[in-house]
């Protein structure tokens, strides 16, 4: 069977408030053809389809265009809700767009309960698992510790309990939004850290064919069988770096599998920039930069006059401007950014009480601030769920 996976699709988003609703339009026009010309079984999106709980009307039209599109080409397609989605909004109507061959599976009670698509050499079942809220999942799961770990793995136990009780060579898919150890993030996913630990194991996944994951934006490979397809487009600067495609996933008999990246459209390629603001407009190997989307951070010791009106006249797509002046590591003038740059808002909050109290918190006021951190994340989550 041929596999589909993309994921993180964030219909609605900007890109540093560059509207991104044609070039997801482009890529949705992208998948299409890829289903059709690579004679594609099934589609798995891997959750956020959308980029927040209740999306622009834009993009929900993008999105019903999309779902009429690949009804039409017969192609079956499994999708999950992700931490950006409303897994409530998402999941409307599922049960009667089913029976167009569009499965939305948002409902944490139904990991259990597959897709089951045939091929020649026999059944593939596909188990979503849609993303999984530690706080509002675990009574039902009946796990004591709120924590990804512990709820994946009692999700996956409902996988595996309904699998053993299939026909044996019975090939699985799962779909799962999650933070798998050994994933690389960037600066565009959502935190969702849960008592200090964001990411779960590959081994949770132990005893199926192939791992559809979704949640980080950078197509990545965490073992042979667990992979990310990251996000189609770039949705922060960190992912300058990033080839954004899908897995055209080959499923065999006997779970043998064969993986093949496909490219996705770039809308327009990404640069970072460092240095003077002079030394930026004059180097002449910065010309190929020129109708890129720039971050541009400046070294000057002295924060020039209209850095952005001069740089948009060399880079007229420069998006973002950072200040960034090289001073000696114990000038008090090192910026407030770069002293807190890549630090969790847990280590923040620590840095904080340590800076007015004059000693840093014992374990207990770890965890307290933990469970603060922890709260108001639930709650959030809560309110998107309505």
């Amino acid at each position: 069977m041929r596999i589909l996976h993309t994921s993180d699709w964030h219909l609605g988003r900007a890109f540093h408030r560059v509207g991104m609703l044609g070039a997801q339009a482009a890529f949705v026009d992208h998948l299409l053809i890829t289903v059709r010309e690579r004679g594609v079984d099934a589609v798995v999106v891997s959750g956020d389809v959308y980029d927040r709980a209740v999306p622009p009307l834009a993009a929900v039209e993008l999105f019903d265009d999309t779902l009429h599109r690949l009804a039409a080409l017969g192609v079956p397609t499994v999708m999950i809700s992700g931490n950006h989605d409303s897994a409530r909004r998402l999941g409307v109507g599922a049960g009667l767009i089913g029976r167009a061959g569009i499965h939305l599976r948002t409902e944490p009670a139904a990991c259990g309960t597959p897709v089951v698509l045939a091929d020649e050499h026999g059944d593939v079942a596909f188990y979503g698992l849609p993303y999984l809220e530690p706080a509002l999942v675990k009574d039902a799961f009946g796990v004591e510790k709120a924590g990804h770990e512990a709820v994946l793995a009692a999700a996956m136990d409902k996988v595996r309990a309904d699998l053993a009780a299939r026909a044996p060579g019975t090939r699985s898919v799962v779909l799962a939004h999650a933070f798998v150890t050994g994933g690389e993030p960037s600066d565009s996913e959502r935190d969702i850290t849960v008592g200090g630990v964001a990411a779960v194991p590959a081994g949770v996944f132990a005893g199926v064919d192939y791992v559809a994951l979704g949640h980080l934006h950078g197509c990545q490979t965490i073992t042979e069988r667990i992979r990310y397809s990251g996000s189609p487009l770039p949705y922060s600067f960190s992912e300058a770096g990033h080839r954004k495609s899908m897995w055209l996933v080959d499923l065999g008999p006997g779970g043998s599998l064969a993986a093949e990246r496909i490219d996705c459209p770039v809308p327009r390629p990404l640069a970072r920039l460092r240095g003077t603001l002079e030394e930026l407009l004059a180097d002449p190997g910065l010309a190929r930069h020129e109708e890129a989307w720039v971050e541009a951070t400046l070294t000057d010791p002295v924060r020039p006059a209209d850095p952005m009106a001069r740089l948009t006249e060399r880079f007229p797509h420069t998006l973002s401007l950072v200040f960034a002046p090289e001073r000696a590591d114990q000038d008090p003038g090192t910026s407030y950014a770069r002293r807190l740059a890549d630090r969790s808002d847990q280590e923040i909050a620590e840095d904080f009480v340590a800076h007015v109290r004059g000693t840093g918190p014992d374990a207990r006021e770890r965890a307290v601030l933990r469970d603060a951190f922890d709260a108001v994340r639930a709650d959030d989550a809560a309110r998107e769920a309505v």
